[in-house]
């Protein structure tokens, strides 16, 4: 099976804590019971701090670029205007993760990638996100090149997956993908529990992945990809989902997808497990998607995980939050770059998005 061998994660500059974040939704809402829930929401999070391309959010005297005029007006941006600021940041994330990427993969050179995968879902232009890296890396003009866009927090999945795919193909393949979000750009000033929920926990991020069949040199991290599986949980299809409006994107995110996935999630990862002859005690460790604190809560209970299990993935939430996409590969990087982490631990890593949608797959460590 292919090899992981290298994953590389990027976040912008700019980042606030998520009591400050708390604070500046606080003073865009007159509505006490609102205040009072924003507080509580933010609170309860796990979230310590985001990071967003928005490099003035909330401050007086902050100009259009900051999504919000805070003076003395709270004037939502139009999609337009939120798209523009996606195209010129994620362009520069874009460049910078593909060129650290291969930079910090030792084995691998840029004119080695014969197929490149970019995802993301918060924002569209064309020529896209793979023509950025296709000329900050000097690939190639045949190299192979696919988008996955609109998918969500479970992206990474369907990207891994084809990668796998393109090397079990290819013998002589190398694929680059590349996961960028910015989610910041979306957030929304109106008072109703959804639009809370989603403001509290959504970032901005990038990863990015080489993937190949050369077996990892000595000394070397990686990660083996086994076997993948989605599943559809149509009872939450309306719980989880999103449309393009005039000002950014309207999420829905609603506070039953906790109890739906905990509902659900036992009898679908053990099903999942049971065609790759595992159980559930046969997982060393869970790399989830954080995409809340009662998501990871749920889970944890469901499937009985222990604490040390999945303290990936509520490190990644605290320290970045939500970042769509990118995130379970944040949490597979600090699995992977963590020193408790013996080779051959088998990994379970899974993620959750509209549909709603369940994607997982199992992953061998590699530490020689």
């Amino acid at each position: 099976m292919p090899w992981i061998q290298h994953i590389e994660t990027l976040v912008p500059e700019s980042s606030y804590s998520q009591e400050y974040a708390c604070e500046v939704m606080q003073t865009w809402t007159q509505d006490k019971k609102a205040k009072r829930y924003i507080n509580q929401v933010y609170a309860g999070s796990n979230i310590d701090k985001r990071h967003s391309v928005v490099k003035d959010f909330g401050k007086d005297g902050s100009d259009s670029l900051s999504l919000y005029r805070t003076n003395g007006t709270s004037e939502e941006p139009s999609t337009g205007e939120r798209n523009k600021i996606y195209t010129k940041e994620s362009r520069i994330l874009l460049r910078e993760i593909a060129l650290n990427a291969v930079k910090n993969c030792p084995g691998i050179e840029a004119e080695d990638i014969t197929h490149l995968i970019t995802v993301s879902c918060t924002g569209f232009y064309n020529p896209g996100p793979d023509l950025e890296v296709v000329d900050a890396l000097k690939l190639p003009p045949s190299v192979q090149r696919f988008h996955l866009g609109f998918m969500g927090c479970y992206a990474a999945f369907p990207a891994m997956k084809m990668a796998s795919q393109f090397c079990q193909a290819d013998p002589t393949a190398t694929v680059l993908i590349v996961c960028v979000e910015l989610c910041s750009l979306h957030l929304r000033l109106k008072d109703d529990l959804d639009t809370i929920l989603a403001n509290s926990v959504f970032a901005d991020g990038a990863a990015a992945v080489l993937v190949n069949n050369r077996k990892p040199e000595a000394g070397h991290r990686a990660l083996e990809l086994k076997h993948f599986a989605c599943e559809l949980t149509l009872e939450g299809a309306q719980d989880m989902a999103w449309d393009i409006g005039d000002y950014g994107f309207n999420l829905v995110l609603s506070k039953y997808i906790a109890r739906i996935i905990g509902a659900e999630i036992e009898g679908t990862i053990s099903k999942i497990l049971a065609d790759c002859d595992l159980g559930l005690d046969d997982i060393d460790t869970w790399a989830v998607h954080p995409g809340g604190r009662a998501i990871l809560d749920k889970i944890e209970s469901s499937l009985k995980i222990s604490p040390d299990q999945i303290k990936a993935s509520r490190n990644v939430m605290a320290e970045f939050g939500n970042m769509s996409s990118p995130t379970v590969l944040f949490i597979l990087n600090d699995i992977l770059r963590n020193s408790e982490t013996k080779n051959g631990d088998r990994i379970c890593a899974m993620a959750f998005g509209p549909g709603l949608t369940i994607e997982t797959a199992t992953i061998d460590a590699v530490i020689s």
